[in-house]
């Protein structure tokens, strides 16, 4: 009986512990809420920029042009909420295009949790300040031009390091 009263303490102190977690560390991105999904986001705007697909070889090119509602100040869309009736190919991140989308940055926050990685010190669900991500330079801030003004693609191919 004593040995049952142990097991039973343990799994409750385990059950405790676990809820004392980050939610992105106890809960898989498909049993998120939608504002802890959008709170993931680390507002780099990186999955925003322009990318170049090779037919022949599949290889994607990442470029600095952004999609013409990104404030490439903020890193975050001018209308979110419309951002499909106005960028009809916006790809809308969910937990199971998340896995398919290697071209995601290395240090985005989805590809992160998805892979059972901790965020990093600049993310604002860790830092509690958005403006961290482009302190540390990783965000578009500073970098990119909008597609309105950026001509032909293929010569605004960057190899940023994450």
């Amino acid at each position: 009986m004593a040995a049952a009263g142990r097991k039973g303490g343990l799994v409750q102190r385990a059950r405790a512990a676990k809820a004392e977690l980050p939610y992105w560390k106890r809960k898989t991105l498909a049993e998120m809420t939608p504002a802890e999904w959008e709170a993931l986001c680390d507002g780099c705007g990186k999955c925003c920029l322009n990318k170049l697909e090779y037919e022949d070889t599949g290889v994607i090119e990442q470029t600095n042009v952004a999609c013409k509602l990104l404030d490439t100040h903020s890193c975050r869309c001018r209308d979110y909420a419309n951002r499909k009736k106005q960028v009809p190919d916006c790809i809308q991140l969910t937990p199971r295009k998340i896995a398919a989308m290697d071209w995601l940055p290395s240090t985005c926050g989805y590809r992160l949790v998805a892979a059972g990685k901790d965020l990093y010190w600049w993310h604002p669900l860790i830092s509690g300040d958005a403006e961290t991500v482009h302190r540390a330079g990783i965000s578009a801030r500073g970098r990119v031009i909008s597609e309105t003004e950026a001509g032909p693609l293929d010569q605004h191919i960057v190899h940023w390091d994450d």
